[in-house]
């Protein structure tokens, strides 16, 4: 099953809770020095995924492997290996920023000064360093975010979990994130990332996989998975939301596939071949029926495209099973 070139390896795996079914025969790769950002739904088991390769938790079937190691056999060694975000901040409020790495670094059996050298790197990096000697309690949400990241980096991993690391930052801070997870991989570090926000694995992500019902239904680079949609996406916001359903019947003709109607919001996303030619005929169409407009898009496909034709439904934080 190892591949030199894969720093992740999942084969057949399967884990279930009870009658729910979280992996139903998951197979994988990672390539080394690259970034995987892992989408689905509500539900699909993206974080039992993380969790079995983090040694977390114990499959029921089938085989894992990270850096070759077995995620289940050789897991005390493995857990040297890799760092691991998750999404809740797991800092301990009763110690300064610095003496959290400290901790981690010294239970790296990083030396003493070894483990305040890289606390000072690592706090620089996520511009901390201000805050160094102050109780982790005091931290902002979004400086309690940004330490949990620092943890997880201390003794510079060659493969790195992310489990919805931006979550809680503002959008000065996702960029700062970006840029050091871009650097990491720049140096060689493989990077598996779950994410609520799709433009942030538009971004980052080499290779996406979209996982639903614990099966991976679509993998590809995000320009790929952008092409299976095709054409442009046009999206109407209709003013009168009791007549969604008739505004996308009265337009399904000039799509390549049907309406997909969002009525949370009161929009009807539809993919088109040619959207200059069309917009024109599908507002005077609308006009015609006396259906009013609020507002209307024109727009290449996005991810958030891509994750609503394949899972018919809009793209949602996923804190699941």
């Amino acid at each position: 099953m190892s591949n030199n070139e894969n720093a992740i390896e999942v084969r057949e795996l399967r884990k279930s809770f009870g009658e729910v079914v979280a992996l139903d025969g998951i197979d994988l790769e990672v390539s080394r020095g690259t970034i995987l950002g892992l989408l689905g739904p509500n539900g699909a088991g993206k974080t039992t995924l993380v969790r079995i390769l983090t040694t977390l938790l114990k499959p029921d079937a089938g085989q894992a492997k990270v850096l070759g190691m077995d995620v289940v056999g050789q897991a005390d060694t493995l857990r040297s290996f890799f760092g691991l975000a998750g999404q809740s901040v797991t800092v301990d409020g009763n110690l300064t920023g610095l003496e959290n790495l400290e901790l981690i670094g010294k239970l790296y059996h990083l030396g003493t000064q070894q483990a305040k050298d890289r606390a000072r790197e690592l706090f620089a990096q996520f511009d901390l360093t201000e805050a160094g000697n102050r109780l982790a309690k005091t931290y902002s949400g979004g400086m309690r975010r940004r330490l949990d990241l620092a943890l997880s980096l201390v003794a510079s991993p060659p493969v790195l979990f992310l489990d919805e690391p931006s979550s809680g930052l503002d959008p000065t801070g996702r960029i700062e994130l970006w840029d050091v997870i871009k650097r990491l991989v720049a140096l060689g570090t493989t990077v598996l990332l779950t994410t609520q926000y799709l433009d942030e694995a538009d971004r980052l992500a080499d290779q996406i996989t979209v996982i639903n019902h614990g099966r991976i239904i679509a993998s590809g680079t995000p320009d790929e998975l952008k092409d299976q949609v095709g054409g442009d996406v046009i999206e109407l916001s209709i003013k009168d939301k009791s007549r969604l359903g008739e505004a996308a019947e009265l337009i399904s003709q000039f799509g390549v596939d049907q309406p997909k109607i969002d009525f949370d919001n009161g929009w009807v996303k539809l993919s088109v071949a040619n959207g200059g030619s069309v917009l024109a005929e599908i507002v005077r169409r609308l006009d015609a029926h006396q259906i009013e407009l609020e507002d209307f898009l024109h727009h290449r496909p996005t991810l958030d495209d891509v994750f609503l034709a394949l899972t018919k439904q809009p793209y949602e934080s996923n804190k699941q099973v």
